[in-house]
């Protein structure tokens, strides 16, 4: 369970960005995360969730109230909680003095209080602050592994000492996951095509996310025996492709710039973008395959090109010296975005039309992945 401490977040003042990565993280390390809950600087609220997810889970780790101030009560929190009394620890103490004597600085009594331990509390160094974590042992087995707030000391603490000291306990179980990359077909259409008994089924779990630039297919299975895990995710992988194959595009964390690049292979690719606003630039704009790049918005080369569409392809293809051109001339029309795609290599040109779901800016990114999706499918060498 995450706990995450500080009125800022509570408040909005501050977006709680830890609690999303730390749970990424223990998930891929086999951990199942029950909960995740933004506190305020309260010490009856902050006791009160410590007390319910000890109950409920085997690992807590809280981040933020570890500095000095008066509202900073994660440690008081959590003394409370173990029913324990904090003290002072000499070496955490003399460990803050050093930090102000190496600036010219007497340390202040207000951070005294980062020099507390609590029985069977372990001392996590801070290599980028001056809050020290804790990392507890309770006699129950249970585990709790207080952070600092700002990401970056929490992240050192976490990566180089609270999590190597978790995993010699045995950090969480094998898990292995799979995700597979759609394009062209929505999250309802999947469970059409999949049936609601697979989205349902326990081991492997199979669930979907919709993405800024996909709809994301994850396969996972989480067992004492990895084997096992991998095993199941593979097979399952294997019959999902086999119903909804022609929608991938991509695997794991691959981006449309790298499966553009696979289908590429080597080749070199110019694009020339009317009424999209550059959108498709930013996809891919990283890629080393991407040679050139123009945006058409006068409205007589708007107007032409609504016409001419290969021919704005070929020529761009021509300009920069490349072998693929691709032309993107997208409309908004009544409420929804008309697209048309245009593909020239020299040799041939081609020439696609789709209907992109809602107008505006939302409009124009779904041109573009439809772009994306067009090229992708043109360059499939089965096709060829």
């Amino acid at each position: 369970m995450l706990l995450a401490v500080g009125t800022e977040l509570t408040t909005g003042s501050t977006r709680d960005t830890n609690s999303g990565d730390l749970a990424k993280e223990l998930t891929d390390n086999g951990v199942r995360v029950i909960r995740t809950i933004a506190l305020p600087d309260d010490l009856d609220s902050v006791t009160t969730e410590f007390t319910r997810a000890l109950a409920d889970a085997d690992l807590v780790v809280s981040t933020g109230g570890l500095g000095p101030t008066p509202d900073d009560l994660t440690r008081e929190a959590i003394a409370a909680t173990c029913g324990v009394e904090p003290f002072v620890d000499p070496g955490t103490t003399a460990w803050l003095r050093g930090l102000f004597e190496r600036r010219g600085m007497e340390m202040p009594d207000a951070n005294r209080k980062q020099a507390w331990l609590i029985e069977g509390a372990t001392f996590l160094t801070n290599k980028r602050g001056s809050a020290p974590g804790w990392l507890i042992d309770r006699p129950t087995g249970k585990v709790i592994v207080a952070l600092p707030g700002p990401p970056k000391e929490m992240w050192p603490m976490w990566r180089d000492e609270a999590l190597p000291r978790l995993k010699e306990h045995r950090l969480g179980v094998a898990r292995v996951a799979r995700t597979l990359r759609l394009s062209g077909i929505g999250e309802s259409a999947i469970v059409d095509v999949l049936g609601e008994e697979v989205l349902r089924q326990p081991f492997p779990i199979v669930a979907t996310y919709a993405r800024a630039d996909a709809v994301d297919l994850v396969v996972s299975a989480e067992s004492d025996d990895q084997p096992t895990a991998q095993a199941a995710v593979d097979e399952t992988v294997d019959k999902l492709r086999a119903l909804v194959g022609q929608f991938v595009f991509a695997e794991g964390n691959e981006s449309w710039a790298d499966a553009l690049a696979k289908r590429l292979d080597g080749r070199s690719l110019a694009v020339v973008e009317i009424g999209s606003g550059g959108q498709l630039q930013a996809l891919v704009g990283n890629a080393d395959y991407l040679s050139f790049g123009e945006l058409v918005r006068s409205p007589a080369d708007v107007t032409r090109a609504a016409t001419q569409l290969s021919e704005y392809a070929e020529r761009v293809r021509e300009l920069a010296g490349v072998d693929v051109g691709l032309a993107l001339y997208s409309r908004e029309t009544k409420g929804d975005t008309h697209v048309r795609v245009a593909i020239a290599t020299g040799a041939d040109t081609y020439e696609e039309q789709r209907i992109a779901f809602l107008g505006g800016d939302e409009g124009q990114r779904r041109a573009v992945l439809a772009a994306c999706s067009v090229l992708w499918g043109w360059l499939d060498p089965t096709k060829s």
